[in-house]
């Protein structure tokens, strides 16, 4: 559906194209049989104001000429002021301002005498363009604001677009962020109408930016959204640039598992980009992510790679969040000394963006009401002082007065003097007192938020401690209870050897149970507890399914279900005993959710140059509202067939133990029809 309405999109705009052309064309045969000079000039505008409007300049410029010898010659006023006008555009589309500013001042003039509003509107807007495009902004603003009333009075859409583009962009770079998303929401509903969707895709990427910088994230997520839409029939380039920052919204949510789907694809897309930009956004975002989720080494190998690739570029809002994440890094890892070091980098960095920001905020829009006004001529009133001279007939006296005066300024000269050295050391001296204090208060801050952090961790820690020893003491208890009460009974005798072989397959579930059990409580505690490192390296797939199979063929058995094994010799590297450990709960899980008659079916492919390998069974399947549950940190549990328990702690194993080696595990699955459980695992070393 996405693709038949870009290819829509697409047939409308060669369509208006073609129009375009026939309406050239069509102006240009009418002017060619036109003989009233007065008409052919209008005409001639048309042509003109047609060719511009699609590009062709050359041609333009050649009826500019044209028609503006026959308006001289016919004293045709209105066709004089245009074409003046039309000439100092093109003289703007080359970049040669000088002669653009003086036809369109010209252009004005005549306009005026004409009283032609729109005329004056036109030249004003170009004008306020050229100023703004050059950064004075004062001077363009006002230019272009007494512009709009008048193209918006006569619907000029394709005028009324640059105009309200141009000043969105003035706007946001003084930093009005409340007036840049005024014009761009209106610059949007213009591009929407011109069905411009490379325009609408550019000024949507800015209105979300400006959303999330005022923190209304649920309008920039909105905004994104409907960009990855269509994204998904444009290319990699888009969802590369518009992914990481979708992901960064959700963040703010603490919507993790939204986030990392997005992040996820865009450092896919993005790592194979010669630009860096993008996957600067992504690293830093992922750095984030991880960093929230206590995952710190990998936040720390993304934060070091986009600190890196932030220098290299010259990115320098991307540097100052580097900074702040890893200053919240090391503060977490009690790293103080470093903590301030970034902390001390991240307010350099940021005083030194402020300041230019406010630099640029000194450019400051004269009012509309003025744009207008001619200056007037200001004389300045000055008040000079002419001594009164008197003929004094006592030198003697006149002697005296000027000793005493110049005794008097000597003195104030000195307590002034004494008096602003004073103030200067007193000023320094607070400025010192004031910088250690700060320095202080810095420390103290990161101490406190490192604290906070280790608090946070010590609960945690806690609670993974309660919840091990409440698994411990019901499941794990429950297994080995059986187990004793077997080797009891065949201690006392009391069992015949019939009935022992008979118990033989349920001693040995129970063990398997016990066992696997075992495996994911210390894996699940020590990736918890941060202590799970993997060792990669190359194995052979094949042979971990057939080692994990002899341990269930028992249990198959017992319950009746035929395994249909697949697989392929494949190699993967990663962690062989951690890849077994999925394997053997994915497995498991099958054996436990499928009943008499069902089939468990083991395969493996290669896929872009990844492993991957699936376990799917024709079970009881999965709801739609258990799917939600799968794979996440808090532990979710339903009984097998046969009632068996779990922990569930399985599948969040899993996927920790799958992300660790640089794969990645999902699940398909349907109610009563069965699941597919996949895992996908790098062939070789992922670059890094």
């Amino acid at each position: 559906m996405r693709r038949l309405i870009f290819l829509t999109i697409v047939f409308f705009s060669i369509c208006i194209g073609h129009a375009q052309s026939d309406d050239i064309d069509s102006l240009a045969l009418q002017l060619a049989f036109q003989n009233q000079d007065s008409l052919k000039i209008n005409l001639s505008l048309k042509l003109i104001k047609s060719l511009y409007e699609n590009d062709k300049i050359d041609q333009a410029y050649k009826y500019i000429l044209e028609s503006e010898k026959l308006s001289y010659h016919l004293n045709h006023k209105q066709g004089i002021a245009n074409t003046t006008y039309y000439k100092a555009l093109i003289y703007a589309k080359k970049s040669d301002y000088l002669n653009a500013i003086s036809g369109y001042e010209k252009s004005k003039r005549l306009f005026k005498t004409l009283n032609d509003t729109l005329g004056i509107a036109k030249v004003n807007n170009s004008m306020g363009l050229i100023e703004i495009k050059r950064g004075n902004f004062s001077k363009g603003m006002p230019l272009t604001l007494s512009a709009i009333r008048e193209l918006e009075k006569r619907h000029l859409k394709h005028e009324l677009n640059l105009t309200y583009s141009n000043l969105a962009k003035a706007y946001y770079s003084i930093g009005a962020t409340d007036k840049a998303i005024e014009f761009y929401l209106k610059t949007l509903e213009v591009q929407e109408q011109l069905n411009d969707q490379y325009a609408v895709y550019v000024t949507k990427n800015i209105l979300a930016e400006l959303f999330s910088s005022r923190k209304e994230h649920r309008k920039a997520i909105e905004i994104y959204e409907s960009i990855a839409e269509f994204s998904g029939v444009l290319n990699d380039s888009i969802k590369g640039h518009i992914y990481p920052k979708l992901g960064a919204e959700y963040l703010e949510f603490n919507a993790y598992d939204k986030a990392l789907k997005y992040l996820d694809e865009a450092y896919t897309i993005n790592a194979l980009k010669e630009d860096q930009s993008d996957l600067l956004v992504t690293l830093n975002n992922l750095g984030d992510l991880n960093l929230r989720k206590n995952s710190l080494w990998k936040a720390e190998t993304q934060l070091l790679e986009a600190g890196t690739i932030a220098k290299k570029t010259g990115n320098r809002q991307e540097l100052l969040k580097q900074f702040k994440l890893m200053k919240s890094l090391d503060s977490t890892r009690r790293r103080f000394e470093k903590a301030f070091t970034w902390q001390r980098a991240y307010y350099e960095l940021k005083h030194e963006i402020n300041g230019e920001k406010a630099a640029q905020k000194e450019k400051l829009l004269i009012p509309l009401e003025d744009f207008e006004r001619e200056p007037s001529e200001t004389s300045l009133a000055t008040n000079n002082l002419q001594p009164n001279v008197r003929m004094l007939s006592d030198a003697s006296e006149d002697t005296n007065r000027l000793k005493l005066s110049l005794y008097s300024l000597v003195a104030a000269l000195t307590l002034v003097s004494v008096f602003l050295i004073l103030t200067f050391l007193k000023r320094q001296s607070t400025i010192k007192y004031t910088k250690e204090l700060e320095e202080k208060n810095l420390s103290i801050a990161l101490q406190n938020e490192a604290f906070s952090e280790q608090t946070k961790h010590l609960e945690s820690l806690n609670n993974v401690k309660d919840k091990l020893f409440s698994i411990v003491s019901h499941d794990l208890r429950d297994s080995l209870s059986s187990i004793n009460g077997f080797i009891d009974l065949l201690k006392d005798g009391t069992l015949t050897r019939e009935e022992f072989d008979n118990l033989i397959p349920e001693l040995s579930e129970n063990a398997n149970n016990a066992s696997l059990l075992l495996f994911n409580l210390l894996n699940w505690s020590k990736s918890q507890m941060q202590s799970l490192e993997p060792k990669p390296s190359l194995f052979d797939v094949q042979e971990v399914f057939a080692s994990k199979v002899q341990l269930i063929e028992q249990r198959l058995e017992s319950k009746g279900i035929t395994l249909i094994d697949h697989s392929l010799k494949d190699f993967a590297y990663a962690d062989r005993s951690m890849f077994e450990i999925v394997v053997q709960n994915l497995l498991a899980n099958a054996l436990k959710f499928c009943k008499n008659g069902d089939t468990i079916t083991i395969t493996n492919h290669i896929n872009d140059g990844r492993s991957i390998v699936s376990i799917a069974d024709s079970g009881v399947g999965i709801s739609k509202e258990n799917m939600d549950k799968l794979f996440k940190e808090s532990s979710f549990s339903t009984l097998g067939t046969d009632n068996e328990k779990g922990t569930g702690l399985g599948l969040s194993i899993c996927k920790e133990l799958i992300d660790l080696n640089h794969g990645k595990i999902w699940v398909e699955s349907a109610p009563n029809i069965g699941s597919t459980f996949y895992v996908q695992l790098p062939k070789s070393k992922p670059i890094s």
